[in-house]
């Protein structure tokens, strides 16, 4: 224990070096995790475009389930490595304690919206019979089993905040081989199962989800000696660090939250025109996962990184962390936009496409492909405003873009009839994006960086 006191790995390490080794781990495991959407996904088609509508309506709902867990950790761990670099191990663990009080809360929530709430979801957004029987089943699961989905999210972001990004690797691992594994023995009724169809893609997830929480509990347990947890810490809750933490979630929360909205409304915009393009826009999302995941994986690495050397005032390192992280994000995004542009023909035959799917998902994948480079650079300093306690301004941009730009012009173009125009909607909102990120990062470079 002495010798973590002396000083952290994030505070001496080379910046390059460190964004790496932080990086890389998440970044691997986290194209593991997009795998297995994309194959969930793969295997759902083969039952019926329907079934794979179902699914794809299912997206608002889990989004929101990842927005609350992903975003109450960023406020958690933003907390948690500040402590840190200030040597505050006793605040440290109270943070770490207090997050899982949280996170144990917002479970019950969803068990309660995934029991009462479902059906009015799919209802109100078609009536189409076998989408909304499948979509309940499906979604029903995996809202009330969520517990793993945050059991993972909470340690997974504790190994992170103390630099053992390398952990959370396995734990990711372990959770999406399972799912596939998993997903054709029960969607299909394989090895002795019965066939269980779209409800056999939900348990797979959800028995990969809770076997990754459960793995990532017992490493944080014997790895993690950073932080200690005490079940009489859980117990006895503080409401000012709840505070705290919140302070720094909420905008988090309610920025991954507009994602939901905007899913939905889009949703809406779309089934007016043809149910097909619903199922497009739904393998679109598991296909960019592949681009996306990586620079959240690069984002996890990062903020930790930024927020520990914020506590510690060494503004040299913050600046070289975020000019390579921006750097590495565009070249991620760069190489997802080629990919999109050269083969979306084959990404969507993975889905079984008809020929009405290939003739709406082909300009698609390649029109919404070309706001990636803009999207890079966005996440990166979303990811910095976060790590520097102003995730307001996160906030605002995503509401900017998804909110009250990209719905409304997307609502615009459909009225023309013609639904490849509404995809325009995505590069229109990304350049709205860029602008208003930057002006934001400038603010605060003059008012907080600068003056470190």
């Amino acid at each position: 224990m002495e010798n973590i006191q002396k000083e952290n790995k994030m505070g001496i390490m080379p910046v390059n070096k460190l964004l790496i080794s932080m990086s890389v781990p998440m970044m691997l495991s986290m194209l593991v995790q997009a795998l297995y959407n994309v194959v969930d996904s793969i295997f759902v088609s083969r039952i019926s475009e329907n079934a794979l509508t179902a699914v794809s309506l299912a997206f608002p709902a889990q989004n929101m389930l990842i927005a609350v867990s992903a975003g109450t950790c960023v406020g958690m761990n933003a907390l948690l490595s500040k402590s840190l670099g200030e040597k505050n191990y006793k605040k440290a663990n109270r943070i770490a304690e207090n997050g899982i009080f949280v996170m144990f809360v917002s479970y019950i929530v969803f068990l309660i919206l995934g029991i009462f709430f479902t059906r009015i979801f799919y209802e109100v957004q078609t009536d189409i019979p076998e989408i909304v029987n499948g979509g309940i089943v499906y979604t029903m699961i995996c809202l009330t089993c969520s517990f793993g989905v945050f059991m993972q999210f909470v340690f997974e972001k504790m190994m992170q905040a103390t630099g053992k990004t390398f952990y959370t690797m396995f734990t990711q691992g372990i959770g999406a081989i399972i799912n596939i594994i998993l997903d054709p023995i029960l969607i299909f009724g394989l090895c002795g199962f019965p066939r269980l169809g779209v409800a056999g893609a939900a348990w797979a997830t959800v028995i990969g989800q809770i076997s990754a929480g459960v793995l990532a509990f017992i490493l944080n347990k014997k790895l993690n000696h950073e932080v200690t947890i005490t079940l009489k810490g859980v117990m006895q809750p503080d409401k000012n660090l709840i505070k705290d933490i919140y302070m720094i979630a909420v905008p988090s929360i309610i920025m991954q939250s507009i994602g939901s909205v905007m899913t939905f409304c889009l949703n809406k915009i779309l089934i007016v025109m043809t149910e097909t393009a619903v199922a497009v826009f739904g393998v679109y999302f598991k296909l960019q996962s592949f681009i996306f995941m990586p620079v959240f994986g690069l984002n996890n690495g990062m903020v930790p990184i930024i927020s520990y050397n914020y506590g510690a005032r060494n503004k040299e390192r913050m600046i070289k962390t975020i000019k390579l992280s921006v750097t590495y994000a565009v070249s991620i995004m760069f190489v997802g936009l080629l990919i999109m542009q050269a083969i979306p023909d084959r990404l969507l035959m993975m889905f079984e496409a008809s020929e009405n799917m290939l003739a709406i998902g082909i300009p698609a994948l390649r029109i919404i492909s070309t706001a990636f480079i803009f999207a890079g650079y966005c996440i990166v300093i979303g990811s910095v405003f976060q790590a520097l306690g102003k995730a307001w301004f996160s906030m605002f941009v995503s509401l900017a873009r998804q909110l009250f730009v990209l719905i409304p012009v997307a609502w615009l173009l459909a009225q023309s009839g013609n639904v490849s125009l509404v995809w325009w909607c995505y590069p229109i909102a990304e350049i709205v994006s860029v602008i208003m990120s930057t002006i934001f990062f400038v603010k605060i470079y003059r008012n907080l960086i600068s003056k470190l």
